[in-house]
């Protein structure tokens, strides 16, 4: 066990690693479990996407700064929720379709900006990130977001999960039903620009959507729901950077898949809803 153990008692790069995920979960699988609450699972990923182009413009104005392209990327993901926002409500077409349409664009004008000022090495670097090279100031960024996530949601807890089940009689009561989607979409955007570094913008969302996916199968309640998604996401933190450093492979996707490979078990044994577990229910209420 000491030598499975053993990289984060000799590395500072491993320990801060292991901080930065566990900052990343602890403030991105709440707000995961609020979108699969109101079914936007893709919003999420639409957002990843949509901080590509901030954060290219950021790189190409300063280089590798880390407040130059958070700004961007906090910009640019605020300009496609509110660009998807006014197509919405202007037009027919749903929130998923505008999300959809405007992500695709911002990832495409996002590489294009970097593939003309820089080179291939920078464009992986924003795409897929490097959670072994996450340093002090972004940590520092991590946590205070993580930490604003969660007094955020303390304080507007009752008006999200109305406005999650019910934003009919949220508008009926005179409840703030516009600052509570307002606030959830800035929290999204400020937690995917906190987690571009460590993952990038292709994969943070994984840490974001897999675990409250997988939560979903095990408990009933919101606040139960979020505590088991952050405690998966920590868990796959840390599984995945122990598999990537004595597997020597990338530690981002590690740290995906290890998220997947969480969901997949919940999916066929989860108590609430797995598929064996529907099965056998099933099977002993016929046997009745």
């Amino acid at each position: 066990m000491n030598l499975l153990l053993d990289p984060f008692f000799e590395f500072a790069f491993m320990r801060r690693a292991l901080v930065a995920t566990l900052a990343l979960a602890l403030g991105s699988a709440p707000l995961g479990c609020l979108l699969v609450l109101r079914r936007m699972s893709l919003v999420g990923d639409a957002m990843a996407h949509a901080v590509l182009p901030g954060a290219a413009a950021g790189f190409l104005l300063a280089g590798l700064s880390l407040p130059a392209m958070s700004a961007g990327g906090f910009i640019a993901g605020l300009a496609v929720a509110f660009a998807a926002g006014i197509v919405t409500r202007h037009t027919p077409q749903r929130e998923d379709a505008s999300f959809a349409a405007f992500y695709l664009i911002a990832l495409a004008l996002g590489v294009l900006m970097v593939s003309v000022r820089g080179s291939q090495l920078d464009l992986m670097h924003l795409l897929f990130g490097s959670v072994l090279a996450v340093d002090d100031p972004a940590l520092f960024l991590m946590a205070g977001v993580a930490s604003l996530t969660l007094l955020t949601l303390a304080g507007l807890y009752r008006p999200l999960v109305l406005e999650s089940l019910d934003p009919g009689f949220l508008r009926s009561v005179g409840g703030p039903g516009a600052l509570a989607h307002a606030a959830l979409i800035v929290l999204v955007v400020a937690n995917l620009v906190s987690a571009f570094q460590a993952l990038g913008t292709l994969m943070a969302v994984g840490l974001m959507m897999l675990p409250a996916a997988s939560a979903r199968f095990w408990v009933t309640g919101l606040p139960a729901m979020a505590a088991l998604a952050a405690a998966l996401a920590a868990a796959a933190g840390f599984v995945g950077l122990l598999v990537s450093y004595h597997a020597e492979l990338p530690s981002g996707p590690c740290i995906v898949l290890a998220c997947g490979a969480f969901y997949v078990v919940s999916v066929l044994v989860g108590g609430r809803d797995g598929i064996f577990v529907r099965r056998w229910r099933a099977a002993h209420h016929l046997s009745r």
